[in-house]
């Protein structure tokens, strides 16, 4: 009897040990939520970083872009400057051209009293040869009739002998002044085309400035817009970041709060246990002191046994059986369910020169989306790209996983949802950048981020 009552206090301490043991395994999960959640810290302060440095990129190149654009206000404002200069020249020109006509009037002019002047010189030359010159002259002199004639004859002769150097003195003047004339205005005409030459060249280069800052002020806007698109993409996942950490929080709460439960439920175990093995060590005593008979012994031991039997079976309860929804998928008995029901329309890999990151699974019709796996919805909200999109966050074995619901017809879980494993998230849609009805579902081992680094194939996890 002793012994029976020994060995009966040692497997309700086996048991009690067990429960005893049990909220070691949960600190662990507690733990592991610890260090998911300083992760996610960690990596949300590294977005932080990087979206300043962003920022400070995109200040950088906005400076310098207005540097660059102020200076193509600088360079227009130059060929401006050179286009009217260009035209005073071309003005200059086309006046010089007028006058260089002008004078090439005049040098017709010139060119026929030249001429003129020629054929008397010529005349009075071969009057020369023949007479000998000044014998011509004493003939005038000599056949003069009286001393007055004389006076006269010898004023004319004077007067022609003046004219004859006035007729080569203004025949070397003429000559030397349309040199002259011509000079000038070839000289000024080359000069201005000189000057138009330079003044083009000038003109040239600024163009060519002006095209180049052109082509520097595009590349900095290019390299803006790509910035701005690369901050929008780490405030998304400085968002994402957030909410993960908030259902990391909400999940370590939960935990917390089962830590709570259980803590209270092995209490009172060990109570029910202790009172238990009380009562039977009392029986036992006052069996072994009074000797009672057989049948009392029997009666004691069926009433024992019906009371074991009756809290065995008030402790089992049970499993609410899950609700049926049309279409959703069966939940399958792996780490991952199904999302979805349909056909893998396209899968993970190179589309459009971009990184598919996960799969696509089509179907007609109202079509329920389902979580993948137990967890805690971190965020809930419309993008221009996902459309309506439903982000889970789920830890498993101290892994930290996301799920990716998107172009979702409508959600039906917010933010901080705790959600079971086949619970449904939403209706399959054609929301955000889509064409054609479908559900984009990713797998990520770790937190979702902008480059989807931690993307991996959800057809390596789920049978689809």
């Amino acid at each position: 009897m002793k012994k029976n009552i020994i060995a009966m206090n040692a497997s309700i301490m086996i048991g009690l040990g067990s429960i005893l043991a049990a909220p070691s395994v949960y600190a662990e999960s507690i733990s592991d939520l610890e260090k998911q959640k300083e992760s996610i810290q960690e990596k949300r302060s590294g977005v932080e970083s990087n979206i300043s440095d962003t920022e400070k990129k995109i200040d950088s190149l906005q400076d310098k872009q207005m540097t660059a654009e102020d200076q193509i206000a600088a360079i227009e404002a130059k060929i401006a400057e050179s286009a009217k200069k260009i035209d005073a020249k071309n003005a200059e020109i086309t006046q010089t051209k007028k006058e260089i006509e002008a004078l090439k009037e005049e040098i017709k002019v010139l060119k026929e009293r030249i001429a003129k002047r020629n054929e008397v010189l010529k005349e009075r030359a071969l009057s020369f040869q023949e007479t000998g010159g000044d014998v011509n002259y004493l003939e005038v002199l000599f056949g003069s009739s009286s001393f007055g004639d004389l006076v006269d004859r010898v004023g004319a002769v004077a007067t022609i002998a003046e004219a004859d150097r006035d007729i080569l003195k203004q025949h070397e003047l003429d000559k030397k002044e349309l040199e002259e004339k011509q000079k000038a205005v070839e000289t000024k005409l080359a000069s201005l085309e000189v000057a138009k030459a330079e003044l083009l060249e000038i003109q040239k280069q600024q163009k060519q400035q002006k095209q180049e800052k052109d082509a520097l002020v595009k590349k900095l806007k290019q390299q803006t817009e790509k910035h701005e698109h690369e901050k929008m993409g780490l405030e998304e996942e400085k968002a994402n970041l957030a909410a993960q950490e908030k259902a990391i929080k909400s999940a370590i709460s939960l935990e917390h709060q089962r830590l709570a439960e259980l803590e209270a439920a092995r209490k009172k175990a060990a109570a029910e246990a202790k009172k238990r093995a009380e009562q039977e060590a009392a029986q036992a005593a006052a069996q072994a002191a009074s000797q009672a008979s057989e049948s009392k012994k029997q009666s004691t031991s069926s009433g024992y046994s019906a009371k074991s039997n009756s809290s065995s079976s008030s402790s089992s309860s049970p499993s609410p059986s899950a609700s049926n929804v049309s279409q959703a998928p069966a939940v399958s008995s792996g780490t991952f369910t199904r999302p979805s029901a349909g056909y893998v329309s396209s899968t993970m890999g190179e589309r459009w020169n971009k990184q598919h990151a996960g799969i696509d699974i089509a179907a007609s019709g109202t079509v329920p989306v389902v979580a993948a796996a137990d967890g805690v919805v971190s965020r809930s909200y419309f993008s221009s790209t996902y459309g309506n999109v439903v982000f889970v966050t789920h830890s498993i074995s101290g892994q930290q996983w996301t799920t990716v619901y998107a172009h979702l017809s409508s959600r039906q879980v917010g933010e901080g949802a705790v959600v079971a494993k086949g619970q449904q998230v939403g209706i399959m849609g054609n929301t955000g950048h889509s064409f054609g009805q479908h559900l984009h579902f990713e797998l990520h081992k770790g937190p979702w981020n902008y480059s989807k680094s931690n993307a991996v194939n959800p057809l390596n996890y789920i049978n689809i």
